[in-house]
């Protein structure tokens, strides 16, 4: 649990907590005209349009601690870190590259099926991982691969969720790459259709909130990308954890694209951070390539959470500098200079390599120490990954009911049989199941 840094001033938000209700940073306004008695909005006797949540038409502003060049902003309150755990931040983010180089040329390479990396979100998923406990229940979307890392699940981990070898504690290789799990970690598992987890985090929230020995001590965090806010269980499950209330905190990394469509082609307002408001959220937009700034964001998020019992969001804008997935190529919908421009002039990682250098934290030798280091580590978790069998072929109907229904005991004892007649006849069978841990036998017990 991240206990080794501290600020003293909480953040600017577009809404304040009360002991009761939140109020609105909009102007006051008095009438003597009364008040209407179901929601105590005072009556006017002018006609007015609003369209801001800043009272004054400007834009939300972005909370920023370190510029372009690793250096502290005016006013900024640098979070009081040592420099071994600016080290750890400095070496998972950096991990988070070296990963997604590799992964994603062996998926070229046909040795996995599928593969989504972090480029350019280095420091909005580490800096977030760092702001939360441990035991913090985590829902996250795809890219949040370093919330895991960051709480100790290993690089022998991930390989074996990519392959889906018999070492896959995520799913026992039933799920595709990058869908990760890991009770262990309180990492709930990934799933594919959008948006889903939103809604579920408002509700595992709820149930952290009705647990004695938790209720405050934990909340839920729930990851998505801005095109998974324009899906109907984003308003859902902003609805039901500001109305219940429950203690879940929405991280929204704004990286521009929901696949190929930009930001500017999915909402018209002020981005996401207009919505919170409206669902009487506090919320916060954040610099997500600022791996100070989306710590310190997070962190007092996390504590109003807490402290009021109720949900929180934080916007953090970046860019995602690689393509959407292995499936995509970003640059049929975007400009390949663009891209590399973002790459110069805005690395999350090349920030806090400044920002440490200027602490006399960190220098070359040690920069090229680490990124040899960390591409050996990979390489030899991939060799590895890759020489080892599938789980047992029997774990195909397993874990997901409690007792088998009918229908599933029907379909295992058919391929049951179905192997007893063809599986050590016909060739494409026998090698496949080769690859299983115990070759189908125990299926067939």
């Amino acid at each position: 649990m991240l206990r080794s840094f501290s600020f003293k001033h909480s953040l600017p938000l577009t809404r304040v907590c009360s002991k009761s209700r939140a109020h609105s940073t909009l102007p006051s306004v008095s009438s003597s005209l009364g008040t209407l008695p179901t929601t105590q909005s005072p009556v006017v006797s002018k006609l007015s349009f609003f369209n801001s949540v800043t009272g004054d038409g400007s834009k939300i502003p972005t909370y920023r601690v370190l510029d372009g060049l690793g250096v502290p902003v005016e006013g900024a309150e640098v979070p009081e870190i040592s420099e071994q755990f600016a080290r750890r931040l400095y070496e998972k983010m950096q991990l988070l590259p070296t990963l997604d180089n590799i992964l994603y040329n062996v998926q070229r390479q046909g040795k996995i099926s599928f593969y989504m990396t972090s480029y350019g979100e280095e420091a909005a998923v580490i800096g977030s991982a760092a702001a939360l406990a441990d035991d913090d229940e985590v829902l996250a979307q795809y890219r949040e691969s370093g919330v895991l890392l960051w709480r100790g699940f290993t690089i022998d981990s991930i390989m074996a969720q990519c392959f889906g070898n018999h070492e896959d504690t995520s799913g026992k290789g039933r799920q595709m790459p990058v869908h990760f799990g890991s009770k262990q970690h309180h990492f709930h598992t990934i799933s594919s259709p959008l948006a889903t987890q939103i809604p579920q985090a408002a509700g595992v929230g709820f149930a952290l909130k009705r647990d004695p020995a938790r209720s405050s001590k934990n909340i839920a965090c729930v990851f998505f990308g801005e095109g998974a806010a324009s899906e109907g269980d984003f308003h859902a499950g902003m609805l039901l954890a500001s109305t219940l209330p429950t203690p879940t905190l929405f991280l929204a990394r704004n990286n521009g694209f929901a696949i190929s469509t930009p930001s500017s082609q999915q909402f018209y307002g002020d981005s996401l951070s207009a919505r919170g408001p409206g669902y009487g959220i506090d919320t916060v937009r954040v610099d997500g390539n600022d791996v100070l700034a989306v710590m310190n964001a997070v962190t007092d998020a996390r504590r109003r959470c807490l402290e009021s019992g109720r949900a929180v969001m934080v916007e953090m804008m970046t860019y995602r500098v690689g393509h959407h997935s292995t499936s995509d190529d970003s640059f049929a919908y975007r400009g390949r200079q663009e891209v590399e421009n973002k790459k110069k002039i805005d690395n999350p990682i090349t920030r806090f390599r400044l920002f440490m250098e200027s602490r006399g934290w960190w220098n070359e030798t040690e920069e090229e120490e680490l990124k040899s280091r960390l591409k050996q580590d990979v390489l030899k978790a991939f060799k590895r990954a890759e020489t080892l069998k599938k789980a047992d072929l029997k774990e195909l109907f397993t874990d997901v009911y409690a007792e088998e229904p009918w229908n599933i005991k029907e379909q295992r004892e058919e391929l049951a049989g179905l192997l007893k007649k063809y599986g050590q006849v016909w060739e494409p069978w026998r090698d496949e199941l080769k690859s299983f841990k115990d070759e189908g036998k125990k299926l067939l017990d």
